[in-house]
């Protein structure tokens, strides 16, 4: 009988931890950080067709976001749609695409700043003939590959909450894992 006793107390904490971990997880992953799967071709030669992100949910609700940071959101045409694109205006700020450059007009830089984009190939020229004003809630975002990417210069700009997060983590493939920061900007 003792035998008996001991394995459904045994069962019981063994239940018990697994729905405090199974809650734990659950919280984590509708929180802080979700898995993301890159489709497509729009970000590459730095995110490729069937890489494994983790995106960190939580650190804009502390801090804004950052130009050249790489956000997941839902695409403001269809909202159960995910896209990944690199933050290139800010809110509040005069974005320019023009000759293949990019000028940012802000209270900062009146006379506005050309972007220097280290990440993307140097040969690479960001096509479109635009000016847009954004407002305090809303972000200019292109792809890295310029010339395959539906983005702001097609659909328009980005609200503020659409953002989903950041790019954190690439998990997948092994060989490629990495954390991501926000590219450094020379104004």
């Amino acid at each position: 009988m003792g035998y008996l006793k001991s394995f459904f107390e045994f069962s019981w904490d063994l239940i018990k931890v697994a729905v405090i971990a199974l809650f734990l997880a659950g919280l984590v992953r509708y929180f802080l950080v979700q898995p993301f799967f890159v489709e497509g071709a729009s970000m590459e030669p730095n995110f490729e067709n069937g890489e494994y992100l983790l995106i960190d949910e939580l650190s804009y609700y502390f801090r804004e976001v950052k130009r050249g940071e790489v956000v997941v959101f839902h695409y403001p045409l269809d909202t159960s749609r995910y896209y990944i694109k690199r933050v290139i205006g800010l809110p509040n700020e005069t974005m320019e695409i023009k000759g293949g450059k990019i000028t940012i007009y802000n209270n900062s830089n009146k006379e506005g700043f050309l972007i220097t984009e280290n990440y993307i190939p140097s040969n690479l020229m960001t096509e479109g003939n635009i000016k847009k004003r954004l407002d305090k809630d809303e972000y200019f975002v292109l792809g890295d590959n310029r010339a395959s990417s539906s983005d702001s210069r097609r659909w328009g700009v980005l609200p503020k909450n659409d953002v989903v997060g950041r790019v954190w983590v690439r998990a997948w493939p092994v060989a490629k894992a990495s954390v991501f920061e926000a590219p450094m900007y020379t104004q």
